[in-house]
């Protein structure tokens, strides 16, 4: 995990220092309601999930945090830029719409 990503997410009470990237290949025989892509690239890359009941995608306009530039501070408010905006669809799309 990226060391901003995990104070952001640590300001908010979440611990995320023990999570780790996984591949793809290990969901690809696994059954879903739905797959979502929160990014252009990874809705480029993401392989069909013939499991999968439906399919959602929704790009982000923000920045992409790892290539965030600027001071220390600056590349933390580009991540909880981000988190927030995650946390804002979660809350709206997913969890609130009838």
């Amino acid at each position: 995990m990226r060391p901003l990503a995990v104070r952001v997410m640590q300001e908010l009470g979440i611990d995320i220092s023990t999570h780790a990237s996984r591949t793809l290949e290990r969901y690809l025989n696994q059954p879903f309601d739905q797959v979502i892509t929160e990014c252009d690239q990874a809705n480029e890359a993401c392989p069909v999930f013939f499991g999968a009941r439906e399919r959602l995608h929704g790009s982000f306009l923000q920045p992409d945090p790892s290539q965030a530039g600027g001071s220390e501070e600056e590349q933390l408010g580009v991540y909880r830029e981000v988190r927030d905006a995650i946390a804002r669809r979660i809350e709206h799309e997913l969890f609130l719409t009838p």
